[in-house]
């Protein structure tokens, strides 16, 4: 029986929830030993070449899922609703249920939206936050919260988030100050990418933890092997 909601719930002030990225299947079966496997639209990035995670489909994102969902044995698995696909609260049940009907347990969606975060969850879909730095509309890539205005205001729309309903709220680049008051507030797990060690838990884009993806290489991953670098030798030496 893989992982629930409730068991990450279960975590909170524990500082344990693992969370990686996952995009298919052979790369989900080496990583399902985590809490959570996050279907991440980092895959426009990582996985179609693209700029940024703007350009990502729903049917892209319903085509991961599913190759994910067919590694799944332990993990609870959360899949991105991808740019511009809950707009409006229709479109945000209508594109939640196509990636639970791919395999997803939850979805995740950026900002401060409580009304369609509401809906979804009404609709008996359980919802991922994401606050802090939001990848899918960011013009820059800054840390959030440096002010106390800043922090303030991030303060305020995690506590939204929760009384909508979510079961975790993932952080970006938010400084720590700003983290652990977050963390310490809302009573539900935290989950910081670049956020300082105070979240409940962590999640890392897995091509960025393995070292597979050159093109970006954000400085507060911490990078645990460099396989690009031994894939590359394992070619040459084929080539030879």
């Amino acid at each position: 029986m893989h992982k629930t909601v409730n068991d990450i719930i279960a975590k909170k002030g524990s500082k344990k929830i693992s969370v990686v990225t996952s995009y298919d299947y052979t790369m989900a079966t080496l990583c399902d030993q985590v809490d959570i496997l996050l279907v991440g639209d980092s895959a426009g990035m990582v996985m179609l070449g693209y700029e940024n995670t703007a350009p990502v489909t729903m049917d892209e994102m319903v085509l991961f899922t599913k190759a994910v969902s067919n590694a799944r044995e332990n993990a609870l698995i959360v899949a991105d609703l991808p740019n511009k696909s809950y707009e409006n609260e229709v479109d945000a049940i209508s594109n939640s249920e196509r990636l639970i009907r791919a395999g997803a347990d939850a979805v995740k969606l950026e900002g401060r939206l409580p009304n369609i975060i509401g809906a979804i969850v009404k609709a008996g879909i359980p919802v991922m936050g994401h606050l802090g730095l939001l990848p899918q509309t960011a013009k820059k890539y800054t840390v959030q919260g440096k002010t106390e205005a800043d922090a303030e205001i991030l303060l305020s729309d995690a506590k939204a988030l929760q009384e909508a309903g979510v079961f975790t709220v993932v952080l970006e680049m938010v400084t720590s100050e700003t983290t652990k008051k977050i963390t310490e507030t809302v009573s539900v797990p935290t989950i910081g990418i670049g956020c300082g060690p105070d979240c409940d838990g962590q999640v890392l884009v897995i091509h960025d933890m393995l070292g597979l993806f050159e093109k970006l290489k954000p400085k507060f991953v911490k990078r645990y092997l460099s396989l690009s670098e031994e894939i590359k030798k394992a070619i040459s030496q084929y080539i030879q």
